[in-house]
């Protein structure tokens, strides 16, 4: 009889340990796509992550350099303009390097971010038949602002550079149906990674033996996960720049995926003091709860009660 209760622990103690490693585990990976399904996909809020990329001196090079590039390439293309590219280089560069510092340019930076974000949004959100399309961004808007800036500062032939619809593409049509899977995926996983991590963790508390120990171990854990976390954002931050093949616009990349990360970040941390806490919580509330057994020594052992009188074994027996 005494083997069935035995068992019946070491059931409880296997399961609740399982649901417990479980909900550790799931506790990361659905900070990571939370992460990605409510903060990347969300237009508001990627906004206001890159928004404050636009006062960033390195992302400001590489701004000016690119639509620099791009502003040459249209005046190489004109006859009236060709013959005078080396005087006109040095005045444009120094214009975008202007542009860059202005509040034109801020909202330049926020309108050119929401309408990539829209795009690339409404092409994995959206069924359409037929062979996938690139997804691309018009760019006639910040050449036309910037051709106002050269004419303001007085460059010559700043008013024959051509503002045409100059289309980029964000995202090629090869990559569109694989990242579309991967959205939907996310989408899901976003939700419902984080709630079964929620539900394994009650019920692994649940069904243990010694809830106080099930909920040290769950808070570690949790604590554990977070650590790991961070750590994958750091090593996929050195991968990321290392794949890059210029290696002057590293500094810019790292601001990029630093604004990116910085909510994933501060999830990492959170997981983490919040098992810190949890753990210390339980460990002092089980020491204030155990009794001292210094104290239980040298406790007094208890009078005997009055009126009570103990017989030898020659005196008479006590009346009934």
């Amino acid at each position: 009889m005494a083997s069935r209760p035995s068992r019946s622990l070491r059931v409880r103690g296997a399961l609740s340990a399982a649901l417990i490693v479980l909900a550790c585990l799931l506790a990361p990976c659905g900070a990571l796509a939370a992460w990605a399904a409510y903060g990347l996909a969300d237009t508001a809020r990627y906004v206001t992550a890159m928004s404050p990329l636009a006062a960033d001196p390195a992302v400001r090079d590489v701004v000016a350099d690119t639509v620099g590039d791009g502003i040459m390439a249209q005046v190489d293309g004109r006859p009236d303009v060709r013959p005078m590219p080396g005087a006109v280089r040095p005045f444009v560069h120094d214009a975008v390097v202007s542009f860059t510092r202005t509040a034109a340019f801020r909202a330049a930076w926020d309108a050119g971010n929401r309408a990539v974000h829209d795009a690339v949004l409404r092409a994995l959100r959206e069924e359409r038949g037929g062979r996938p399309q690139d997804v691309t961004v018009d760019l006639a808007p910040v050449t036309a602002q910037m051709k106002r800036q050269l004419t303001d500062d007085h460059m010559p032939l700043a008013n024959r550079i051509p503002v045409e619809h100059t289309t980029v593409s964000v995202l090629p049509a090869q990559e569109v149906d694989r990242f579309r899977r991967g959205f939907r995926v996310l989408e899901f996983a976003g939700f419902w990674l984080p709630s079964a991590a929620v539900a394994f963790a009650v019920a692994g508390i649940a069904v243990a033996a010694c809830r106080r120990r099930a909920i040290t171990a769950t808070a570690l854990g949790t604590a554990l996960g977070g650590a790991f976390l961070g750590l994958a954002v750091a090593i996929g931050r050195r991968l990321t720049l290392a794949d890059l093949p210029e290696e002057a616009r590293r500094p810019a990349a790292g601001a990029v995926y630093d604004a990116l990360t910085e909510t994933l970040r501060y999830a990492a941390w959170l997981l983490v003091a919040l098992g810190l806490v949890v753990a210390l919580a339980t460990w002092l509330t089980r020491r204030r709860a155990a009794p001292d057994p210094l104290k239980t020594l040298a406790a007094p052992a208890p009078a005997a009660p009055p009126n009570m009188t103990v017989a030898g074994p020659g005196d008479p027996p006590m009346p009934g």
